[in-house]
This record gives C-alpha cells, sequence and structure tokens, in this order.
C-alpha cells in the first residue's frame, strides 16, 4: 500500500532533479569558453513504480508511479568524430611547422642578389677572367684575392645560417620531448582518477573533456590514436607503440651522439631503442633537422669541397708572378693527419678504417674512345653497395655517366688532364661519414689496368675503407684524404696568398716548369671551372647546383603551404562540426533554466498541495 506521505516524496524527488539540472545548465554556461569543454545533459527517467508484477502484488487499478529521478549527468560527445579528430590533428601540425621553417629556409636562399653565393661567385670568375687578359697586373690580382674571400665570407654565412636553423630545431625537438612527456603524464593520471570516480559509481565528465583534451593536444605533437579496451583501460598507441596503457605512461628521451652535428637523438626512455616519429610537429622537427637541413648542408659542403679542389688543382700546378708554384688557392683541412688516411673509428687506439676522399687514375684517358672490356664495378651506394656494369662497345664518357647516373655514393669525371677521378659524396645514412669512398671493387679491368685507379681486380683487389692503409689496393693512384667535417663553415683563401697577391698563379708552367711572362693560361683554366661538370651529387655544374637548389626549397615550401591550407579546411570542418554536437550554446542552456525553473516551480506548488492535504488529514479530521 502507498504511503499517506508518498506525495510528498515524489514532490521532493522532482525539486532535487529539477534543481539539479538548472544547476548543471548554469555549469555549462560557466565553461562556455573553456577548452575542450562539452555540454552535459542531466538523464531524468521514471522512479521505480511502487508495485511490481509478481504474486505478492495487491489488487490495485495499475502501478503506481513514484515520480522521477535522475538516472546520470552525460555529456554530450561524438566519439567517433573524436577519434578522426585525433587522427587527424598530427598532419595539421606536421605541415604548420615544414611551412613554419621552410619561410626561415627560403630566407637563406633569398639573399639580396649583390651579396648572394651566386653573386659573388660570378664575380669571382669574372676576376680570373680579368686576370687572364692582364696576367701582369697586381690589381687584378688583388681583385682575385679579394673577391674570393666575398666568396667564402658568403658561403659561410649561408652554412652559419643553416647551421643555425638546425641547432634552432634540435632545441625545439627537446621542447617538444619534454611537452609530450608531460601530456602521457597527465592522461595516465587521469586515467587514474576516471577509474576510481567510475569504481564509485561517478561518471566523471570534467575529467574525461580533460582527458580528451590532453589527447587531442598530444596528437598535434605526435601521430597518435586512442582505443578504450574497457571501462577502466584507455590506451594511447604511436606506431604500434603504446604511450599510455591505463595509469602507466611511456616517455621519450634524448640522447647526445658521438657525430660532429651536436644534435640529440631520440630514444625511448624505458628501453634506450630508437624512437621513429613520423608525424605530428615532433615527426616533422625530427625530419627537417635530419633530413632537410641536413640535405642542404651536405649540398653545401658538396659544391664548395668540389669546387675549392677543381680551383686547388689548376693553382696547385701553375706558376705565380713571384715563382711560386705549389700553393693551394683555397685552405682544405684534412680530417685525419694521417697521410694514407688512417683513422681509429672505434676509439681504441687502434687504427681500423681509411678515409680517403678521392682517387685519380694514373693513365689518360679519351672520353670518346670504346673501352673493349666487359666487366662490373661494384661501388658503395646509400644502403650497402651497388653494381655499374660496363661493356666492350662503351665509351669512357658512357661508364663516367653510368656511374654518375647510378644510386652509389661516389661521383666521377675526367679531369684536366684526362685521368679518371673518383670523389665521394655526402653520405645518405647518418651511421656513414660524408665525403669517404667506402668501397670500389672491379671484376674486370676498366678501373685496373685501363684507368689505373685498382691494383687488381675482384675481391682480393677491391679497396675496402674498413681496414687500414687501404690506400694500397691503389696502383699508383693519387689521393687526397677526406676534410673535415662541413667544409662550408670554414673555407677562406690560403693566408700565403692573402699576404701577397703576387702569389696568385696565372701561368700554366712551360717545359722547364717556369711560367711564361704575360701567360695567363692558369687563370682562363680557372675561369672555365664556371661551366665545367663538376658532378654537385647529381647536378652537372655550378649552375645546375645553383638553380636546383633555389628551386627545391621553394617547391618544397610551397608543398608545406598548400598542405597546410588543406588539413587546416579539414580540421576546420571536423571542429566546426564537433562544436555543433558538443559545444555550449547560451540561448539553449538559458531556454532550458526557464524550463527546468517552470518545473521546479510545479513542484513546488505540488509539495504545498499535499502538505495541504496532509494537513487536513491530521490536524482537521474528527474537529
Amino acid at each position: 500500500m502507498a504511503s499517506t506521505f508518498a506525495g510528498i516524496e515524489m514532490g521532493k524527488r522532482s525539486l532535487m532533479a529539477h534543481s539539479q539540472a538548472v544547476n548543471t545548465a548554469g555549469h555549462n554556461i560557466s565553461n562556455a569558453d573553456t577548452e575542450g569543454y562539452s555540454r552535459q545533459r542531466v538523464q531524468m527517467n521514471a522512479f521505480q513504480p511502487l508495485y511490481r508484477p509478481d504474486l505478492t502484488r495487491p489488487e490495485t487499478p495499475g502501478q503506481i508511479g513514484q515520480g522521477m529521478s535522475i538516472e546520470s549527468i552525460n555529456r554530450v560527445r561524438d566519439e567517433m568524430l573524436d577519434q578522426r579528430i585525433t587522427a587527424q590533428s598530427h598532419e595539421e601540425s606536421y605541415w604548420a611547422t615544414r611551412d613554419k621553417y621552410y619561410s626561415m629556409i627560403e630566407q637563406v636562399y633569398n639573399e639580396p642578389d649583390d651579396v648572394s653565393v651566386r653573386s659573388t661567385m660570378d664575380k669571382f670568375w669574372e676576376a680570373w677572367q680579368e686576370l687572364s687578359n692582364h696576367p701582369e697586373s697586381q690589381a687584378a690580382r688583388q681583385a682575385v684575392v679579394t673577391r674570393g674571400e666575398t666568396l667564402t665570407d658568403s658561403i659561410q654565412q649561408r652554412w652559419k645560417s643553416l647551421s643555425g636553423i638546425g641547432t634552432l630545431l634540435n632545441s625545439d625537438i627537446e621542447a617538444t620531448v619534454r611537452q609530450v612527456n608531460n601530456y602521457t603524464r597527465q592522461i595516465a593520471d587521469l586515467n587514474a582518477e576516471i577509474v576510481r570516480s567510475r569504481a564509485m559509481g561517478d561518471n566523471p565528465n570534467d575529467l574525461l573533456d580533460r582527458r580528451d583534451l590532453l589527447v587531442e593536444k598530444l596528437s598535434g605533437l605526435v601521430n597518435v590514436t586512442s582505443d578504450q579496451r574497457d571501462s577502466d583501460e584507455f590506451m594511447v598507441h604511436m606506431n604500434g607503440q603504446v604511450l599510455v596503457q591505463g595509469n602507466v605512461a611511456r616517455g621519450f628521451d634524448v640522447q647526445s651522439v658521438t657525430d660532429n652535428s651536436g644534435y640529440s637523438k631520440l630514444v625511448w626512455k624505458d628501453t634506450g631503442n630508437d624512437a621513429v616519429v613520423t608525424g605530428g610537429s615532433l615527426g616533422a622537427l625530427v625530419e627537417l633537422r635530419d633530413v632537410d637541413i641536413r640535405n642542404e648542408i651536405q649540398s653545401l659542403d658538396t659544391m664548395t669541397l668540389n669546387f675549392s679542389d677543381l680551383v686547388n688543382d689548376v693553382h696547385r700546378n701553375a706558376v705565380a708572378a713571384n715563382g711560386s708554384t705549389g700553393l693551394d688557392f683555397f685552405v682544405e683541412q684534412p680530417f685525419v693527419t694521417n697521410a694514407v688516411g688512417n683513422y681509429d673509428r672505434d676509439g681504441d687506439g687502434t687504427m681500423d678504417h681509411s678515409y680517403v676522399f678521392r682517387f685519380t687514375g694514373t693513365n689518360e684517358l679519351s672520353a670518346q674512345d670504346q673501352i673493349g672490356l666487359e666487366g662490373v664495378m661494384t661501388l658503395a651506394g646509400k644502403s650497402g653497395n651497388i653494381t655499374v656494369p660496363y661493356h666492350p662497345t662503351d665509351t669512357v664518357e658512357d661508364v663516367v655517366n653510368r656511374i654518375n647516373d647510378s644510386d652509389g655514393e661516389i661521383k666521377a669525371y675526367l679531369d684536366r688532364n684526362n685521368n679518371l677521378v673518383l670523389k665521394a659524396t655526402p653520405a645518405a645514412s647518418m651511421e656513414n661519414p660524408d665525403f669517404v669512398i667506402r668501397h670500389v671493387e672491379d671484376s674486370g679491368f676498366f678501373l685496373t689496368g685501363y684507368a689505373g685507379v685498382l691494383r687488381a681486380s675482384g675481391e682480393e683487389g677491391a679497396y675496402d675503407f674498413a681496414r687500414p692503409d687501404a690506400v694500397q689496393q691503389l696502383a699508383g693512384a693519387q689521393f687526397a684524404v677526406t676534410p673535415v667535417v662541413n667544409p662550408s663553415a670554414y673555407i677562406e683563401v690560403n693566408s700565403v696568398i692573402r699576404n701577397d697577391v703576387m702569389s696568385v698563379a696565372a701561368a700554366a708552367p712551360d717545359a722547364r716548369g717556369d711560367g711564361p711572362i704575360g701567360s695567363g693560361d692558369a687563370a682562363v683554366e680557372i675561369a672555365a671551372i664556371r661551366n665545367t661538370p663538376m658532378m654537385i651529387g647529381r647536378e652537372r655544374t655550378l649552375d645546375d647546383y645553383f638553380a636546383d637548389t633555389v628551386t627545391n626549397v621553394g617547391l618544397k615550401g610551397e608543398q608545406a603551404a598548400v598542405n597546410l591550407a588543406s588539413q587546416t579546411t579539414i580540421m576546420n570542418d571536423l571542429r566546426t562540426l564537433r562544436d555543433s554536437i558538443s559545444g555550449v550554446n547560451i540561448d539553449e542552456e538559458l531556454a532550458d533554466i526557464m524550463k527546468f525553473q517552470h518545473g521546479y516551480n510545479a513542484a513546488a506548488r505540488f509539495v504545498s498541495v499535499m502538505d495541504s492535504l496532509l494537513d487536513t488529514v491530521i490536524n482537521r479530521l474528527g474537529v
């Protein structure tokens, strides 16, 4: 039988429910501008009726209702949409980071025309051309030296600018790693709080909002996905690796490396293994530092090294106005002091490698002659060795072009004496040293008896840098040891020439080794280097290098800007859709407050009526 006071209880429940609904709407309004907040709704249900359909049920007309109660307070959220936003956020931040840094890189190459590397180099060639016309002029020699110094200053400035961007990227990587670790720790802590709250039967909406916001922020830094296995285990993954599992968070760390870059290596904090991040701002920063900036610096180093090497080769064999010869015009600093390039790579005190940059064969070749030989050359490549075949009908030029068009990290050309030259390029892998010839082998006789580079054919005659005194495998070929890392950072005009401009060599030696008076043959030869194939990577000439470098930077900057605009549009649409679902609408909340206020007033009136009825029963019956 229903209680006499059942109506009072029913009214009380209604008052409490409508009061809670008004408070929830007020909570929504208070957090209308709170980042990551999603509006909440009170779920009201009818309270359980008084009588249930069983054998003890009294004979009364129907179930007697007992009003209503609050079932739960839920946040309005589309989980599928949230997962899509998380999955897309890393793309937007990735391209935003690349766009920002490529704006800096473009500024390095958008130098004023009169001080750019290209313009100063053009003036350098013009100075040599002028010297060839007036080889007896001291002023012309002074112009060569001054313009050479201006050129080296421009090259060094570009290296400093690129290196500075690399240092800034490294600092950003370290700061971003700390931010990622902070987010993963906070997510793990929230997971623990959420589990405890749910265990008490609560619905922790605000904690869930904070966790979703942190996951979204984390997805902007690294490419993550989230997974709710059950009510007690929330997980965050990155490339198949677990970042957060329940209340356990994994983090990254940065370790200094032994190379000369001064950069940090990204590793997992718990295992020390290399961490690979391919998305988000952290992935973009690592790629910009380790690929883009590294490639730009390597390209500048390659140009500088090959350019100075060719100039020095001519100048060294020419005669100056004061009779001096054998002088390099530009300073080249060897990486190792050992004359044959021996180097202790593992630091155990024993020479274990050979660091050699260039081989020059002993035999004079003709580019258009057919070689009449069959064989396969094995050269160091980007990842392991590569093979370059040659055939009897090939010309020397065909073989040289085939070496240069291969994926090897060795380039070839015929020098001023028509000798075959093999040069090392920068290494694609950070584990390999730059400008080091790592492996040269020939199954036939092109590199041996024909070009005069190797002493013998086959594996027993192969040159390999992973042993000391490897130059003993050369057939008397000239070689040059590897220069110090980043030659573009230290290139300068020889101090002997700066102190005495008459040491500038413009004359080619005669039969007696003297420089004929009025001869400018060497100056002409140096000026001609401007259009000489130099094999700066895949670019043949200096003009190819400058054109390709500027074009490459411009296209990558354009790519970043276009993709950023596309991703921004996609993310704006997704966030707008989420806001339409989860965002707080002030007008809607005010309307709800008015609705619940009317409900509260009606419930209060109902309680007053019930109180009046009870007062009649209690105080007035029997009077």
